[in-house]
């Protein structure tokens, strides 16, 4: 379908056109029409299908009809995103799409000095991105008033339930007008994403795509077996011997991250890291080198694994595989966007063996594995031991470093 048959209006058409898009994906197909005329959505996409613009477009289209917004002083709309990557990714969008329209937003995340945010605040806006923690400090400032949002968006849903933002989640919709169209985006359905749409949202449309572009078809998947302490020699090899310029690899934790990436460094290989311990000047300027090329492998934990809008990314690798299936589908989905075409690459000691049968229960298929020449594996791989999970929903998980 052409956005021109969505009705949306001139002036977002023509920043749209400008972006070089003219047919609405799946998601976008199904949810601007239902959120034009004022359905509160439960919406199921990964990332990468477009769901962005699937709830900023029909947004600005109801501001920019609004009279209300000619008076602007409190938010009009409130879009909450789990990291801020993410949010700052949504809010360039906006600004690229309201280019042509009179309707303020901004962005507030923690890691950063609140003053200029507290500034674009009290100056009047009428889009506000935020991720939980920067909003409850600045709102408990009164800094701004959430009397006003008209429009309540909950981007990345799930991540935010895994990361242990239900209770700020909880307060904040406590201090919404109880009058108000409610958007919610997840990767998935689960028990825990249909409890939380079941509080605030108000006989939803339910939109769920299994995109033509899905992540399991366009990316070519496979695992390598190795040793794990042949790991960082044989991603090394493959970086060099291959010619690799770009590449994201997610490790499990932060110091991982960390360690990974001075081994490349050291030999000869431009890297950086970015997790929730990096400040947030910090974490900007490696993605800005990771885009610009001049930073040749991003390591990451699976802070990035969502909100990263990196194009045409050709190799992912899972240095190490994630213990929680669905966060390999969104680590992988950071490659093959936009119908290109990419690469994913696990390299699987036999510990891990439980983790990948986990990920191929979830994509329901076996991936292909090998093994490369002289670094043939020398553990049994046909012991699985029981893997650790992350701490479930109900059990409050220790408070994210990146929550703010």
């Amino acid at each position: 379908m052409q956005f021109e048959s969505l009705g949306l209006s001139k002036n977002i058409l023509r920043a749209v056109a400008e972006k070089g898009y003219t047919k609405a994906s799946p998601i976008q197909e199904k949810a601007i029409p239902l959120i034009l005329e004022g359905k509160d959505i439960l919406a199921s996409a990964q990332t990468g299908t477009g769901k962005t613009a699937g709830f900023t477009l029909p947004m600005l289209h109801l501001l920019e009809t609004q009279e209300s917004t000619k008076k602007r002083h409190k938010p009009k709309a409130l879009i909450l995103t789990p990291t801020r990557e993410l949010a700052a990714q949504i809010y360039d969008n906006i600004l690229e799409y309201s280019k042509y329209l009179d309707i303020k937003s901004t962005v507030i995340f923690g890691g950063v000095n609140q003053k200029p945010q507290v500034r674009a605040l009290r100056n009047g806006i009428d889009i506000l991105v935020a991720t939980p923690g920067r909003l409850l400090d600045l709102h408990s400032q009164e800094v701004f008033s959430f009397s006003e949002i008209e429009f309540l968006v909950l981007d990345e849903a799930d991540r935010m339930l895994d990361m242990g933002f239900l209770r700020d989640i909880n307060k904040i919709m406590a201090l919404l007008p109880k009058k108000r169209q409610n958007l919610l985006f997840s990767a998935t359905f689960s028990k825990e994403i249909k409890t939380l749409a079941s509080k605030f949202l108000h006989n939803p449309a339910m939109v769920a795509v299994t995109p033509e572009n899905s992540t399991v078809d366009k990316i070519k998947q496979h695992v390598i077996r190795v040793d794990k302490n042949k790991k960082s020699a044989l991603l090394i090899k493959l970086i060099t011997d291959d010619n690799w310029q770009q590449a994201l690899v997610f490790t499990r934790t932060k110091h991982g991250a960390n360690r990974l990436t001075k081994k490349l460094i050291a030999k000869g290989i431009s890297a950086a890291a970015i997790h929730g311990n990096k400040s947030q000047g910090a974490r900007t300027k490696a993605l800005a080198g990771f885009k610009d090329g001049s930073i040749r492998v991003m390591v990451a934990t699976d802070i990035a694994a969502r909100g990263l809008d990196i194009p045409l990314l050709p190799h992912v690798v899972n240095f190490e595989l994630p213990n929680i299936p669905e966060d390999y589908v969104h680590r992988i989905g950071r490659t093959g966007r936009a119908g290109a075409d990419g690469v994913a690459m696990s390299l699987v000691s036999s510990e891990e063996t439980a983790y990948l049968r986990d990920i191929e229960k979830l994509l329901q298929e076996k991936l292909p594995y090998s093994e490369i020449e002289g670094f043939e594996t020398t553990e049994d791989f046909s012991k699985i031991q029981k893997p650790q999970r992350k701490p479930q929903q109900g059990r409050r998980p220790r408070r994210n470093t990146n929550r703010r």
